[in-house]
């Protein structure tokens, strides 16, 4: 069972951000997945996970959607 979570800040206003990386992962690997989830969080998080390997952290890697897309790819 593959499962793809998205934590994202609430405050912060990162959910739209979160619902664009959401749509990309499905759009390139759903056939894939078992599960997808969005986790509301706060204190500036923003981070993307595959079966708990966090594959995109806010506060190390660069926003790139397609990168994302791709280290999720690359998890499967």
């Amino acid at each position: 069972m593959v499962e793809v979570e998205i934590e994202y800040c609430v405050p912060c206003g990162f959910r739209e951000r979160a619902l664009d990386v959401e749509r990309a992962i499905l759009n390139g690997v759903e056939q894939n997945l078992d599960r997808m989830s969005l986790v509301m969080g706060d204190h500036g998080v923003f981070n993307v996970r595959v079966d708990g390997r966090t594959v995109y952290d806010k506060d190390e890697d660069e926003f790139d959607v397609d990168d994302i897309v791709r280290e999720v790819r690359s998890q499967l």
